[in-house]
């Protein structure tokens, strides 16, 4: 499994570490960017921290290409993130909720983001569970 975004600093590294806590014991999670940053958004740190999940060790990286071929499933979380080559793997794009756009901003807008991936992150699990 392999999650991306453009800076693999927010949004693909809330999932990673979401698919870790909840399914990593089943599931061998990774996470990447198109455009990689130069570190992870605390916001984004600070709310999965509450909720028991880790990025700890993690980064921002780039895509490796050859794990394109590799992993089972890429999942780009947004609109903007583009894959040059997408390799073999299946793809998916979760266009998650953004509820600045609704006024909601700082430690509320993480949230919300991350209770959004969560959910996603189930059902993904629940249906790879159901592939195999």
């Amino acid at each position: 499994m392999l999650f991306v975004c453009v800076k693999n600093g927010g949004k693909s590294q809330m999932a990673a570490a979401l698919m870790r806590q909840r399914h990593g014991h089943t599931i061998d999670v990774h996470s990447a960017g198109t455009r990689p940053g130069t570190a992870l958004n605390a916001g984004s740190v600070t709310s999965l921290e509450e909720v028991g999940a880790s990025v700890a060790g993690e980064h921002p990286k780039p895509i490796d290409p050859a794990m394109l071929d590799t992993v089972d499933r890429v999942v780009i979380l947004g609109e903007d993130a583009q894959i040059e080559q997408p390799g073999t793997s299946t793809t998916d794009r979760w266009i998650t909720d953004e509820p600045s756009a609704r006024g909601i901003e700082g430690h509320a807008r993480m949230n919300l983001i991350r209770d959004d991936i969560t959910t996603r992150v189930d059902a993904l699990a629940a249906a790879l569970r159901h592939e195999v």
